[in-house]
């Protein structure tokens, strides 16, 4: 199985290390041929303006947009989150996106959090953080703070997350990712 990390900006080292933890290959991909042969991709968080601009420098934003139309797995952690949930951008989640919804870098934070369906807290850190503030059907909210802030969500082979789970040790929203939608994907396909 192989999982693409959008190698444009952000924590792309650490997204591609929490791939090989989950026992697939990861791959950076940083032009159209590298789309090939993907079961998946993950957009890593960064500054959602200027991923956007460098997507469309690269001539990647159409073949993504593309891919996510058709029912591609994606996996969007903080700018990554923005940039699905923006329909001018990727259009993957049918939401309302808050860019750095809890303030500038000073206000970033680490908190607890308790995942749908999930025994077991989930440490989550938001850095200049976007957040949901609603999700429509198809979509689902995965994780909401005691505010009614929607921080993780998922519609169908998208799934969203304002916090980086790629910078801890817990590897299980990546896991989840290849668990629960890229797999299932691969099985439709064949």
């Amino acid at each position: 199985m192989i999982i693409g990390v959008l190698a444009l900006q952000g924590a792309v080292s650490e997204h591609l290390n929490m791939v090989t933890a989950c026992g697939a290959t990861p791959r950076p991909i940083k032009n159209p041929t590298d789309l090939k042969d993907l079961d998946g991709l993950i957009i890593p968080g960064g500054e959602s303006t200027t991923i956007r601009k460098l997507l469309v420098r690269e001539q990647l934003l159409d073949p993504l947009k593309g891919l996510v139309q058709n029912g591609f797995p994606v996996f969007g952690t903080c700018a990554g989150l923005v940039l699905l949930a923006q329909p001018e951008s990727l259009a993957g989640l049918n939401g309302t996106v808050v860019r750095n919804g809890f303030g500038r870098q000073r206000e970033s934070f680490e908190t607890e959090l308790t995942v749908a369906g999930w025994s077991k807290l989930f440490h989550g850190i938001f850095i200049r953080a976007p957040y949901l503030s609603e999700v429509r059907e198809p979509a689902k909210a995965l994780v909401t703070l005691a505010d009614g802030r929607i921080v993780a969500a998922q519609q169908d082979h998208v799934l969203v997350t304002s916090f980086h789970p790629e910078l801890t040790s817990d590897t299980r929203f990546h896991q989840y990712f290849i668990d629960q939608i890229v797999t299932p994907s691969l099985t439709q396909a064949s």
